[in-house]
């Protein structure tokens, strides 16, 4: 009775030792190829995205070449870094904002007790920049120009200004 007592233990020690290494071996597979299905799907939505940060960036003074080379005047003491132009027109265009009846480069007058301020700017090129306003109540938009003078000074010109509908 006791031989056959060990060798049912012996048998079932040997039957849960072959279940445990069979499902232990399954799920490893398992979590191997849902690891690799995650990190194709992960691969393919970064591409992607990185594809339409391209496709969405494509009119910016960061990556148009032909921009970036008219600040190049072919003397070293012309030339004006784009890098640093950047951030100082977006600053000077924003400082704007603080004139009592609202930043003159909205293209819009003053319709109700809010002024017209300026909120995000986009330098599109060498000449052109975007930006959206707003008083609280309407919101815009509006396309300038910017031209950085001999002085090295920034000065701007409404091109179009568009006021959306309430």
């Amino acid at each position: 009775m006791k031989k056959s007592f060990l060798l049912l233990l012996f048998v079932l020690a040997f039957l849960f030792t072959v279940f445990t290494y069979m499902f232990l071996s399954k799920q490893v597979k398992y979590e191997q190829d849902r690891y690799k299905k995650t990190t194709t799907k992960l691969r393919d939505s970064i591409s992607l995205v990185k594809t339409k940060l391209v496709d969405a960036n494509y009119f910016s003074l960061e990556n148009n070449e032909n921009a970036q080379n008219y600040f190049d005047g072919g003397s070293a003491e012309k030339t004006i870094q784009y890098e640093k132009l950047i951030p100082v027109v977006t600053e000077k265009l924003l400082d704007l904002n603080a004139n009592p009846k609202g930043n003159p480069y909205t293209g819009q007058d003053q319709i109700g007790a809010n002024k017209f301020i300026i909120n995000k700017v986009k330098i599109l090129n060498h000449r052109w920049i975007i930006a959206d306003f707003s008083d609280g109540e309407y919101w815009g938009e509006v396309l300038l120009k910017y031209f950085v003078n001999d002085d090295e000074s920034i000065s701007f010109e409404v091109n179009q200004s568009l006021l959306y509908q309430k």
